[in-house]
C-alpha cells in the first residue's frame, strides 16, 4: 500500500502498512472523506510525521483526538491552524509554559514550530468527523499509533514522553523509563486542570533539562 509519509517514518513502518487493520482503516477513511465533512483535511492527516521526521524526534506528546471544529484541526495534536482562536486545552499549556519558563502566550496556536524542532505531536486518533468527537475511534488509528510508539521506544532513547491525562498515561504504560524520561500529568483541559495537577508541573523546563543533560538542543517552546 503505497502511504504517502516522510520518508524516514515510511521506512521504520512500512510493514505497518501491509496488515489487515491497516488496509481496513483506509479504505474507511476515504468512505468517511468522500460522504461526509472530517478533519483534518486529508493533505494534513499524517502531517505529524511530516514535520517531525522519526530520525529528528526528541520529544512526544501524545492527544487523543483531533478538534472536530471547522478550520482548527491540522494534523498536530493541541494545534490550530494560524488565525484559529485557542481551544482552552490550548490556552492552559500557553498559560504553564509562561509560568515555567516566562515565555509569553504566542499569537498563533499553530504548533508547526515546535515540530519542525523534533516534537511529535502525535494524536491516537488522526481523523474524526465534523462536530462528532471520537467518531473514528476504534476504527484502526489506535493500533497505527501504539505501533508509532513501540517503534520509538524500541529504535531510539533519551526520548521525552509527555503524558497528559488518564488516556495518554494508559497508551504510554508500557514505554521503557530505563531509557527515556516520561513526564505525567494531569490533562490540560480546564475541566481537569482547575482540579489541580496541571499547572506548575514545569513539563516544560524538565524536557529542556533533560535534552541538555544528553547533549540535545532543547525546544524552544
Amino acid at each position: 500500500m503505497n502511504i504517502k509519509l516522510e520518508e524516514s517514518w515510511k521506512v521504520q513502518l512500512n510493514d505497518e502498512f501491509e496488515k489487515i487493520y491497516f488496509q481496513n482503516l483506509i479504505n474507511f477513511i476515504k468512505k468517511e472523506y468522500t460522504s461526509t465533512i472530517c478533519y483534518p483535511p486529508g493533505r494534513l492527516i499524517f502531517n505529524a510525521f511530516d514535520k517531525c521526521p522519526f530520525d529528528k524526534t526528541k520529544v512526544v506528546i501524545l492527544g487523543q483526538d483531533p478538534y472536530h471544529g471547522p478550520n482548527q484541526a491540522n494534523g498536530l495534536c493541541f494545534s490550530v491552524s494560524d488565525g484559529v482562536s485557542f481551544p482552552p486545552s490550548l490556552v492552559n499549556i500557553f498559560k504553564e509554559i509562561k509560568n515555567d519558563l516566562g515565555i509569553e502566550i504566542p499569537r498563533t496556536g499553530n504548533l508547526e514550530r515546535w515540530a519542525t524542532q523534533g516534537v511529535l505531536l502525535l494524536n491516537a486518533t488522526l481523523t474524526v468527523r465534523d462536530n462528532q468527537a471520537g467518531s473514528h475511534q476504534k476504527q484502526g488509528w489506535e493500533t497505527f499509533t501504539d505501533a508509532v510508539i513501540s517503534k520509538l521506544n524500541q529504535e531510539k532513547e533519551n526520548l521525552v514522553f509527555l503524558l497528559w491525562g488518564a488516556f495518554a498515561q494508559n497508551k504510554g504504560k508500557f514505554i521503557d523509563t530505563r531509557k527515556n524520561l516520561v513526564l505525567k500529568s494531569k490533562h490540560p483541559s480546564p475541566l481537569s486542570a482547575n482540579q489541580g495537577g496541571w499547572f506548575d508541573q514545569h513539563h516544560f523546563s524538565q524536557t529542556n533539562s533533560f535534552l541538555e543533560s544528553k547533549g540535545l538542543e532543547s525546544i524552544k517552546w
